[in-house]
């Protein structure tokens, strides 16, 4: 007789507690076993409708996995999952969006993407009301108000909100870079750098300013950009006052005062500030200038450089000084012009007092004090703290061939000719 009601849809069995309708009696014995849970772990109390399911949730406390996946040896505590988990090495992904078409291995994936299309977001923040299209979401939000960090690293006892991101962090200790460039090699930690570095091969900068129209690879170089435009730089340096529109300049910098130099050549020993600056000073050494101009061929080490050398042939000067209206390629040249009109010199010896409007003309100076004269004549040995005192020097030697301008742990070679 319960066959006949199948196809007719009549549900005479009501679940008391729910309202529910079954076509069978022993469908709805099964289910009310939902109501009283009546099937009970042993180890941690946890209530069950079926004793199928007690079974299988015990493999959670005996961590046994008999359920092996024969293409990669992957176990799993229930031959449901090793049935899902089989679509990764298929391909298959058979449950498809009505919407986009696009597929997925599970049904519960599956409705969570149609959320997208219907803007539902059933799981909701008692805190601030923000919601979330999946209950794993809101759980991992919810610790941004209580501050809970349950993952902890064992090499270092860094914390984590997530056990995604510890995986990550375990790479920096592990020095695994699972993530290849096809087309330079580079290694990453995590995907997403992968696609913001292969973004320096295609030229895509999808992040632009409304401004100026300048593009960047990443959201939050944009954001430090913007500054630019607004004057904002709530980043100050307690020792001279200068202010920066990221907190990673204003870290880079204070080794100025500090004289910290933590990134080092092992070709030539030089020291940097920033480790982008050590990586485009290698390619000194080794002749490597992967960027390009198309217009004149021109190469360089970085490719805020080539950016800044293009403005050359298009004659663009972005960068405009609101005192008196002279234009730059490149916002730096404009942070040191202001400093004309404003005489503000953010550059202290610590030895004389002596202040400087660039940084660089500080550390030229300093040479008075140590001592240092890093550019040496290759004719007879003569040292000189700048390069253009050496340059005038060699005209000493009159009558040679062009001859190099030998730079002790500089970044390239100069001629002149004698």
């Amino acid at each position: 007789m319960s066959h006949p009601l199948m196809h007719c849809k009549e549900r005479p069995f009501i679940c008391s507690d729910c309202g529910k309708g079954f076509s069978d009696l022993s469908q709805l014995q099964a289910h009310q076993r939902v109501h009283t849970r009546a099937f009970t772990c042993p180890v941690c109390g946890k209530g069950f409708a079926h004793s199928s399911h007690v079974l299988r949730h015990q493999r959670v406390h005996s961590g046994e996995k008999p359920f092996t996946c024969s293409d990669c040896g992957k176990a799993f505590t229930q031959s449901s999952h090793l049935q899902v988990h089989k679509r990764v090495h298929s391909g298959e992904r058979p449950f498809i969006c009505s919407v986009c078409g696009k597929g997925y291995t599970q049904s519960s994936d599956l409705m969570i993407h149609q959320r997208v299309h219907t803007g539902e977001r059933p799981f909701t923040c008692s805190v601030c009301g923000k919601g979330f299209t999946h209950s794993s979401h809101l759980i991992r939000h919810l610790r941004v108000h209580s501050g809970e960090k349950p993952f902890t690293c064992s090499d270092c006892g860094k914390a984590f909100t997530q056990s995604s991101h510890l995986q990550v962090h375990r790479r920096v200790h592990s020095g695994e870079r699972p993530f290849i460039c096809s087309v330079c090699g580079k290694r990453c930690t995590q995907s997403s750098d992968l696609m913001r570095h292969q973004r320096v091969h295609t030229g895509e900068r999808p992040f632009t300013c409304s401004e100026c129209g300048k593009g960047f690879t990443r959201s939050s170089h944009l954001l430090a950009h913007q500054a630019v435009h607004t004057g904002e730089r709530p980043f100050i340096c307690s020792e001279c006052g200068v202010g920066f529109t990221h907190s990673s300049y204003l870290i880079s910098h204070q080794r100025v005062h500090t004289g910290e130099r933590p990134f080092t050549c092992l070709e030539c020993g030089k020291g940097f500030t920033r480790s982008s600056h050590l990586l485009a000073h290698q390619r000194v050494h080794t002749g490597e200038r992967p960027f390009t101009c198309s217009i004149c061929g021109k190469g360089f080490t970085e490719s805020s450089h080539l950016h800044a050398h293009q403005r050359v042939h298009t004659g663009e000067r972005p960068f405009t000084c609101s005192v008196c209206g002279k234009g730059f390629t490149h916002s730096s040249q404009l942070i040191r012009h202001q400093r004309v009109h404003s005489g503000e010199k953010p550059f202290t010896c610590s030895d004389c007092g002596k202040a400087f409007n660039q940084s660089s003309h500080l550390q030229t100076h300093q040479r008075v004090h140590s001592g240092e004269r890093p550019y040496i004549c290759p004719i007879c040995g003569k040292g000189f703290i700048q390069s253009a005192e050496l340059l005038k020097h060699q005209r000493v030697h009159s009558g040679e061939a062009c001859s190099p301008v030998v730079n002790v742990g500089r970044d390239s070679l100069s001629y002149t000719t004698l």
